[in-house]
């Protein structure tokens, strides 16, 4: 693997990433870090033509195409990624790119292809610590897992990752979370209904009601073991909490797991079930419903703490 000299190398997803591409929202690794700077790369993120690459792969549509042990995302008026082997990810990029854009799909859509080639699981959520232990938080795009997150770190609790959940399958088919960097994305009614001021920070590329927030001091730079998953729906009913049982338990699993309809163009449907059927059984799951309308973050927390306690759910 060819490592090019003008690089900085981070720490995120339980890799050491090597990249060309400044990624300042993740944890830089100290020169000083001999532990970890001595190691060679899990990842390495390159400036590369893929032009020609792009038309001779097979195109699964207009913005995707695979090839053995590749993948390659185009967007239009950005770049052209190429993620290979879950050890690099290659950047054709346009003239006129935007870095900031440039480095949300590198964080997003990129990172998440390169763990399911590493084999480690992909979940679309937020993982927080309670009790010494990783509970993630999933839910379709607008479900309120940043802002629910965001109440339980404002109550002592500690983030693990916002958006992009690395979980590792550990000895014994234990899952683990991997923490990923100390910031989320959070709609601005979201930061209304939690008290917060979004003056001085930064908007989201091109979505200027949605923000990049730092949360360094409420960061845990620690893997932790995934106790439980709670899936978080609206309804227009009160806040609830119901177990999650069965078969129901995978297709939960799968509705979240990040970027899930790339599963099948890759080959990985079998991996998923065979990693989900690993820890599935092992691990608390429940369906935690919000009302449509109304400050219902409280009576959610206090049902989710009720839930990992194994109390009786009122």
């Amino acid at each position: 693997m060819n490592i090019p000299e003008k690089t900085a190398r981070y720490r995120s997803f339980g890799l050491i990433i090597e990249s060309e591409f400044r990624l300042p929202e993740l944890r830089l690794i100290d020169s000083a870090d001999s532990g970890m700077n001595g190691n060679m790369p899990d990842v390495v993120i390159t400036r590369q033509p893929l032009e020609k690459l792009w038309q001779e792969l097979t195109k699964v549509n207009e913005f995707l195409a695979v090839g053995e042990n590749s993948v390659l995302i185009r967007v239009p008026d950005t770049a052209i990624f190429g993620i290979k082997d879950g050890r690099t990810i290659e950047v054709s990029s346009s003239p006129t790119a935007d870095e900031d854009k440039i480095r949300l799909y590198l964080l997003g859509s990129c990172m998440g292809i390169l763990l399911m080639q590493k084999r480690i699981l992909p979940l679309h959520g937020s993982a927080v610590a309670i009790d010494g232990q990783a509970y993630a938080i999933v839910g379709a795009s607008g479900a309120g897992k940043s802002t629910l997150s965001s109440y339980l770190m404002e109550q002592g609790h500690e983030l693990l990752s916002d958006d992009l959940i690395a979980v590792h399958i550990g000895e014994g088919g234990n899952p683990i979370v991997m923490p990923a960097y100390p910031q989320q994305k959070i709609w601005q009614e979201s930061m209304q209904l939690l008290g917060k001021s979004t003056a001085g920070l930064k908007p989201i590329y091109k979505r200027e009601t949605k923000f990049a927030v730092p949360v360094e001091g409420a960061f845990l730079d620690t893997p932790l073991p995934l106790a439980g998953v709670f899936e978080l729906t609206k309804h227009d009913k009160n806040a609830e909490i119901v177990s999650i049982a069965g078969l129901e338990r995978f297709h939960a699993m799968l509705r979240h797991t990040f970027r899930g309809f790339l599963l099948e163009p890759l080959g990985l449907m079998e991996w998923h079930f065979r990693t989900l059927s690993r820890f599935a059984g092992r691990i608390d799951m429940f369906r935690l419903s919000r009302p449509f309308d109304g400050d219902s973050l409280a009576c959610l927390y206090r049902l989710m703490i009720q839930s990992t306690k194994k109390e009786m759910l009122l």
